[in-house]
């Protein structure tokens, strides 16, 4: 056989594209469409450094700092003693302490209602699988 172009080993293999095609390296002619993966295969490679635990947890130990030291320089700026009255109590405190009192008690409330909706929802895809 004389022709112009290689036959491949398989028959059944796909063909990769060349510079014989016209096409650039790793490109596919315009006529060509790509190979379907096989089944159970992935396309895409996760990249290794991105989405662990690890980095997560990093994150989370960053964030936490900064919010630290946010509230360092809260509490240092805001030293002014507060008369606070609340259902009959009566008491001073740094005006610092107070809104974090009530700005703790706001994320718990939200924290509670969030807590009973998603309880909620769990029911009922649980009622629905039934």
């Amino acid at each position: 056989m004389s022709d112009s172009q290689p036959t491949p080993a398989d028959p059944g293999a796909p063909r990769h594209p060349s510079a014989e095609d016209g096409a650039p390296d790793g490109a596919a002619a315009p006529d060509q469409t790509p190979a379907a993966p096989e089944a159970g295969t992935s396309t895409s490679r996760r990249d290794p450094l991105r989405g662990s635990r690890t980095s997560g947890v990093w994150l989370a130990v960053v964030a936490g700092g900064v919010i630290l030291v946010l509230l360092i320089i809260f509490i240092a700026q805001n030293t002014d003693t507060v008369r606070i009255r609340f259902l009959g109590w009566e008491g001073e405190t740094p005006l610092a302490v107070a809104l974090l009192i009530a700005t703790t008690a706001g994320l718990f409330l939200a924290a509670v209602a969030g807590s009973l909706r998603i309880l909620q929802l769990r029911r009922r895809v649980r009622r629905d699988k039934r």
